[in-house]
């Protein structure tokens, strides 16, 4: 402003040809100054515009202008990344209200069954019908208790409870479940479902005094999930080795667990641990693997994370290997 209030003084004072050309000057200043405000305020403009649009919960809007390299661009690249993380939210949101949808009317579907069969007089209330309508009851209560876990999670509420304990007769007990649950109920201690009796569980701890550090109440958690896995994805009269060895920190563990079935392809491991996730392998062996609720392995790396261990596919020339790092009693820092 300042600039065409002078060259109109100049206009006016000076001579007819200096003053077309004074005038062309500040109709030119003007324009220039336009120009630039446009494109100052029309990002600004359309920046509010997305805003907006991300308020009312709209998250398919970007702001165009992001390779800019300047503040303008710099603010543009930052609105695109809140809406991609708010989109990819709300996206979790609606993948978790539908799959546990999903969960929860499978077995509540087939306990209305059995119990409208019993009322209807289809079927006899007879101990076969009832650990029908058992087993759908368990595996509810199963959904649920790992939903509240993964609520735990969100929200950081849950506190270690570690101590030492010995390895070898602690894993043994968590195998013992696991092959008592399969043989009595058809049912794993843990989230998923099967009757696999025909598996074979081998235990390796070397050195057999091997100690570890860590919460035995997640750490059971853990183990019994990665062998439930592991089992339904094993060959008729397969084998899974539960593997433990001592870290590089005092007291703490390296842990393995490995089946002989197909694999996880490459490209599918960095999204085995995520929820509600059950793969791209193929189909599991044996009756009743029903793939369980893709909940276990979240779970599983959940409950490392809180011990600030370590969890992961680990290269196999057969099957799939499941390894965990504890750290223990970590050393003082310098």
């Amino acid at each position: 402003m300042l600039l065409t209030s002078g060259l109109a003084l100049v206009a006016i004072r000076t001579s007819t040809e200096f003053r077309y050309i004074t005038i062309f000057a500040m109709i030119a200043t003007l324009l220039i100054t336009q120009f630039v405000a446009q494109s100052l305020t029309a990002p600004l403009d359309e920046m509010n515009h997305v805003a907006g649009s991300i308020s009312r919960g709209d998250f398919s809007r970007r702001v165009r202008g992001a390779d800019r390299r300047d503040e303008l661009g710099d603010l543009a690249s930052t609105i695109n990344r809140m809406a991609d993380d708010l989109e990819a939210v709300d996206r979790h949101r609606k993948e978790l209200v539908a799959n546990v949808s999903h969960e929860l009317r499978t077995p509540i579907a087939a306990l209305r069954a059995v119990l409208e069969n019993v009322v209807d007089g289809v079927s006899e209330a007879d101990p076969e019908t009832m650990r029908t309508a058992l087993k759908q009851t368990e595996r509810l209560g199963r959904l649920v208790e790992t939903l509240l876990d993964l609520s735990r999670l969100d929200n950081g509420v849950v506190t270690l409870r570690a101590r030492r304990f010995e390895v070898w007769p602690y894993l043994s007990g968590i195998l013992r479940e696991a092959n008592l649950a399969a043989s009595q109920r058809g049912l794993s201690s843990t989230s998923g479902l099967h009757r696999r009796t025909d598996v074979h569980l081998h235990l390796d701890v070397s050195p057999p005094e091997l100690t570890g550090h860590a919460d035995a109440e997640r750490l059971h958690q853990v183990m019994a999930n990665l062998i439930d896995n592991a089992v339904k994805h094993s060959p008729p009269h397969g084998r899974v080795t539960v593997r433990a060895r001592r870290g590089p920190y005092p007291d703490s563990l390296e842990l393995e667990v490995q089946d002989e079935g197909p694999g996880i392809p490459e490209a599918e491991r960095h999204k085995v641990f995520e929820r509600f996730n059950r793969g791209a392998v193929p189909a599991r062996y044996g009756p009743g693997s029903d793939g369980g609720t893709g909940l276990g392995l979240a779970i599983a790396r959940w409950a490392v994370d809180l011990h600030g261990g370590r969890i992961g596919v680990a290269e196999s020339s057969r099957g799939c290997r499941i390894r965990l790092t504890l750290p223990g009693s970590l050393p003082p820092c310098d």
